[in-house]
């Protein structure tokens, strides 16, 4: 007994760490933090208001400000939808069946996490360009992807549609599929299985999956930058006009410019927030909710 009291309490030392190693631990963190995250953000919308909040407005009011603006959401607006569909395909998918070639799709769908965003942009460039594969029947057709609005689109959907599919394939495949069965055995149809089932089980995951890939839309430069043709006020959206901006040693501007960027990105970030409170709060109400008596048995004479 005392061997065994011995070894618990070794552990217990071991596993427990002095305040000053946890209070050191937490120093160096929040400096990591402030050093490379808090303060070059601070240093972006104090050099965006250097001039004043006059200078500030005027160059988010500039056209190509405005074109740039405008691309970035509409860009936004067509990947993330279409991405949601994909990703929920395909982890529905890889989650509830099983077949061969599983891995192998699997992979594919991670591919846009391994491969380079410029190398990316100049895939596309190799298959739509002038001198692509698809170049020469696109261009006799009056079609045209690259240097134009529809090769930014292509090219931000192959960067971001490993997001909301990597959030939900391990959440379905931790959840099993005996729930869709029993609705289905229920004489559900297999849209109503999916919405009353499926999607209240993956509905958090889902949130994060499209906020994630909302903010990547956003910022995406390099995959863009090769396959825009850098048209100002028609093919640059925010980043790419930053770009431009600050190469042309408007610095104000272009931290304008910048800033706004920057407030989408801590938009997206309070609503994933906002997002992970609810659930864990949810979370915590249902651990906490008392187990329903059983029904009692009505015994008939």
């Amino acid at each position: 007994m005392s061997g065994t009291t011995t070894s618990i309490g070794q552990r217990r030392i071991a596993t427990t760490e002095a305040p000053w190693v946890r209070w050191t631990l937490i120093g160096l963190a929040l400096a990591w933090l402030l050093l490379f995250l808090l303060l070059p953000l601070a240093a972006v919308f104090a050099e965006a208001l250097r001039k004043g909040v006059g200078a500030y407005l005027e160059a988010l009011k500039e056209p190509d400000a405005w074109a740039a603006i405008r691309l970035t959401l509409i860009t936004a607006a067509i990947t993330v939808p279409l991405n949601l569909v994909f990703g929920v395909a395909a982890a529905w998918c890889i989650a509830k069946y099983e077949f061969r070639g599983k891995a192998f799709l699997t992979t594919l769908i991670d591919l846009p996490f391994s491969v380079s965003p410029v190398v990316a942009g100049l895939m596309y460039v190799l298959v739509f360009g002038a001198q692509g594969w698809l170049g020469p029947w696109l261009d006799g057709h009056g079609i045209k992807i690259v240097f134009a609005v529809p090769g930014i689109v292509l090219a931000t959907i192959f960067v971001t549609f490993p997001f909301i599919a990597r959030e939900l394939i391990p959440l379905m495949q931790a959840q099993g599929n005996e729930e869709e069965q029993a609705a289905i055995v229920l004489g559900a149809s297999g849209w109503q299985t999916f919405w009353y089932v499926t999607l209240p089980n993956i509905k958090w995951g889902l949130i994060y999956g499209v906020i994630l890939c909302n903010a990547r839309a956003m910022g995406e430069f390099g995959a863009v930058s090769v396959v825009s043709g850098h048209i100002r006020g028609q093919t640059t959206p925010m980043p790419l006009h930053v770009e431009i901006l600050y190469n042309e040693y408007q610095s104000v501007a272009a931290f304008s410019v910048a800033s706004l960027l920057a407030l989408l990105a801590l938009v997206t970030l309070a609503i994933k927030s906002v997002a992970e409170w609810k659930h864990e709060r949810l979370m915590k109400a249902a651990a906490e909710m008392p187990p329903e008596a059983p029904a009692p048995l009505k015994v008939t004479p």
